[in-house]
């Protein structure tokens, strides 16, 4: 017998098993919308059991009411083979971090709290190899509560610029300032107190400092952890819903190692982040492939089509078609051979960003110590609170209208310009979480009159490499980077324009190219024997 042939028997054997119990959907289909919230509330607050993670709350109980028991892990055996598989793998092959190493080694539970939270605020909607960088130098410059709590709101928004998401910064000093001045300096030390108490903390984020630096046995569940469960236990419904979410929270703290909590949350992640991804899943390279019901589902599909057997057979599956599980794929969409184990989750299809238009000028007038731009501070609320921006004016449909807002704008900060000089150079289009915001570009340059000295608060003439380290977003770097490519006498070497950008020059033909370096060799040689000859 082929091992193929003897894996697809054993697998058979398996799925003759009598299929699991669906559970009643009408209890789920009464409780109302403030109910269903009521419990999530509840459940965020409970306290881990001190029991090995098993114990269930009453509000899972409900909401596993409209569950099948197929989603679920249902004995303490295949808990302990998920944990002990899970960690075995994560000892060997967990990549090395720098929060890591920081939480490894530190020995002040407050300061090992510190490093852990600014990682776990940074990774948040960024992928590892952005945050790297930033982490380093943000540690380095502010290693413990007390110095970042000193710093100023421009310090913090600078050093974060360019990372996205700015009001993560923003309130993750507000939270050390909190700490040091009112909390005597100590973190809270439980997932329930950190969410409470620390402005910009969530459930996930309170989860994961109490797991990692307390060694709090409290499950965590983010997009990497979610898709693991998910695909573990065979959920396809939209993850982001409510009643899925606190599933999946429910089965986190089911499984969460009490011996080793920091440890499985971060293998959990680690797992999604590197082995089970959204769109090329690693099957084969997965220590907890075996109890994966995304996988036997695969095979399954596999099995039926080999034998070509019409119908389904009787094997342990969620009830098909009945609507009765609220975990399973939805009935609008079906299993999808192509795809395998990504069938699982199947997440709602997302809004697209709306759309928005601005126009923004860059001004620039010569200083001492080279060409200067201006710039002006944002709200401090909304997006993109406190950086710095160049002037800037919703779109107007109209040219004329929109030069003439722009330049009224201009002169608010600046004083009277000269109109004739702002010149259009383009545009650029940059997607933030929620918006599509498309600047068009104009450039301003002052020559040949007195420099403005003197601006309103809120407002500041920075030198290019004063632009450059400044607390200003990706997008107006994108918008300088238009305005430098624009500049005539960048490629002429104009006094003014002091700026690095590829100049568009025709390449020289096969000829001359022949003819310049013959010349320039011999250039060369003549040049270093005259040098000889000098010593």
């Amino acid at each position: 017998m082929t091992p193929l042939v003897s894996r697809l028997s054993r697998l058979w054997a398996i799925m003759r098993k009598p299929r699991a119990a669906v559970g009643s959907g009408h209890r789920k289909q009464a409780a109302s919308q403030e109910g269903r919230q009521k419990h999530a509330k509840n459940n965020s607050q409970a306290k881990p059991s001190a029991c090995d993670g098993l114990a269930r709350q009453p509000e899972e109980v409900v909401l596993q009411a409209s569950v099948s028991s197929y989603h679920l892990f249902r004995d303490i055996a295949e808990v302990t083979a998920f944990r002990g598989s899970l960690l075995s793998w994560y000892d060997q092959e967990k990549r090395d971090l720098p929060w890591r190493r920081r939480a490894e080694d530190e020995m002040d539970l407050d300061r090992r709290a510190y490093a852990v939270w600014v990682s776990e605020v940074m990774l948040q909607q960024t992928q590892v190899a952005t945050v790297i960088n930033y982490y380093t130098g943000w540690m380095q410059k502010w290693p413990t509560l007390q110095d970042l709590a000193s710093a100023s709101l421009e310090e913090v928004n600078q050093l974060w610029a360019g990372l996205g998401y700015y009001s993560r910064g923003r309130r993750l000093q507000e939270g050390a300032r909190k700490v040091v001045e009112e909390l005597g300096g100590h973190m809270p030390r439980t997932a329930e107190t950190l969410q409470q108490l620390l402005p910009g903390v969530g459930r996930y984020t309170a989860g994961a400092i109490a797991s990692i630096a307390f060694g709090q046995a409290t499950g965590v569940v983010d997009g990497n952890v979610a898709r693991v469960l998910c695909r573990v236990r065979a959920i396809g419904a939209d993850p982001s819903s409510t009643l899925v979410s606190q599933q999946l929270w429910g089965l986190a703290q089911q499984l969460v190692d009490p011996a080793r909590p920091g440890d499985f949350n971060q293998a959990a992640m680690e797992l999604g982040a590197t082995v089970c991804t959204p769109q090329r899943p690693l099957c084969s390279q997965c220590p907890v492939e075996s109890l994966c019901r995304a996988r036997q589902r695969v095979e399954r599909e596999q099995l039926l089509a080999s034998r070509s057997l019409s119908g389904s057979p009787d094997v342990e599956e969620c009830a098909p078609n009945t609507g009765q599980c609220h975990l399973c794929l939805p009935p609008s969409e079906p299993w999808d051979q192509t795809l395998g184990v990504v069938n699982f989750p199947r997440k709602a299809s997302r809004k697209p960003p709306r759309e928005e238009s601005s126009a923004t000028c860059v001004l620039e007038q010569p200083g001492a110590l080279g060409a200067q731009i201006l710039l002006v501070q944002r709200p401090n609320s909304g997006l993109l609170a406190g950086l710095w921006e160049f002037p800037s004016v919703t779109w107007e449909p109209s040219e004329q209208l929109q030069r003439k807002a722009l330049l009224q704008e201009l002169q608010r900060w600046a004083g009277p310009l000269p109109a004739t000089r702002l010149r259009h150079l383009g545009e650029v289009v940059h997607t933030f979480s929620h918006i599509k915001l498309t600047y068009q570009v104009y450039g301003l340059a002052l020559e040949g009159q007195t420099p403005v000295t003197t601006v309103p608060p809120g407002a500041r003439w920075l030198t290019q490499e004063e632009f450059h380290t400044a607390a200003v977003s990706t997008a107006m770097k994108k918008v300088f980077r238009v305005y430098q490519g624009q500049q005539p006498g960048t490629c002429m070497g104009s006094k003014r324009s002091q700026v690095s950008s590829p100049c568009s020059r025709k390449k020289p033909r096969m000829g001359q190219q022949v003819l310049d370096n013959f010349f320039r060799s011999h250039i060369s040689t003549d040049a270093h024997s005259l040098n000889s000859a000098a010593q």
